[in-house]
């Protein structure tokens, strides 16, 4: 009994050996039949078979490219009249889309970077009208915050808001169903509204930064502006790429 066991194993490897056989002549067959390639060994010159076998092998290897791992810039409390056109002057020379969640009341008062934050393929998220904690309000006073912002963007680009960033990462889950916004919070943040050392907001965020991550900068500081362009060089040169966060949300 344990003899036939063994027998059946083996058989059933030599037949996946001889399956696996035919399906790499099969394939090999194919790519010659593609190129043109004659397998008459009287007509055909083996060392040109060889040659272009190996070429179209290289083809498909060279066509099988990997996806660069993708992470997004955020910035918070803006527009800023200051700050907000030189970050995106900075942005459209390096062809990066980040993603910008807006106060209302600062929204209101700078509608041309609104339009222009549109006009450039950013993505635009509510930040609620004057910078709130919705936890401590009530939730009439919570919807009209988001309610209100909401208006003045989609006066300006014509489009409902759909992402929210809740001022101090604090949200109402009740509210994502009632006001059709998704909340979007952050996996890495240096603090940057704390200081104006430009380096040490760069250090933190280039080494802490890895596939997937949001950053949270703000575009209401000139040292943040400074920062933000200087992790966009290194973290560029380091393969990665900058996505606005509805496509790592939705992936």
């Amino acid at each position: 009994m344990e003899h036939h066991n063994k027998s059946h194993v083996l058989h059933g490897r030599a037949g996946r050996h001889k399956v696996l056989f035919f399906c790499g002549l099969a394939y090999t067959l194919c790519l010659f039949s593609i190129l043109g390639i004659s397998i008459d060994d009287k007509s055909a010159d083996r060392t040109a078979q060889t040659g272009q076998f190996k070429d179209a092998v290289d083809f498909v290897d060279s066509s099988v490219v990997e996806e660069a791992p993708k992470i997004a810039l955020t910035f918070d409390d803006g527009p800023s009249p200051h700050c907000t056109g030189r970050l995106l002057d900075g942005l459209k020379k390096r062809g990066v889309k980040a993603t910008f969640f807006l106060i209302g009341m600062y929204a209101k008062d700078n509608p041309d970077l609104v339009k222009r934050l549109f006009d450039e393929g950013h993505l635009i998220g509510n930040h609620t009208y004057h910078h709130v904690d919705i936890t401590k309000k009530s939730d009439e006073e919570a919807r009209k915050e988001i309610a209100d912002t909401d208006k003045v963007i989609s006066a300006i680009t014509g489009e409902h808001v759909e992402y929210m960033r809740p001022p101090f990462g604090v949200w109402q889950k009740n509210l994502e169903l009632e006001m059709d916004v998704m909340p979007v919070m952050w996996s890495v943040d240096p603090l940057d509204w704390t200081t104006e050392n430009t380096d040490e907001i760069v250090n933190k965020v280039v080494t802490e930064t890895e596939e997937n991550d949001i950053i949270l900068l703000h575009d209401c500081y000139d040292s943040s502006v400074d920062a933000a362009l200087r992790i966009v060089d290194i973290l560029q040169k380091k393969g990665f790429e900058f996505v606005t966060v509805d496509e790592l949300i939705l992936e």
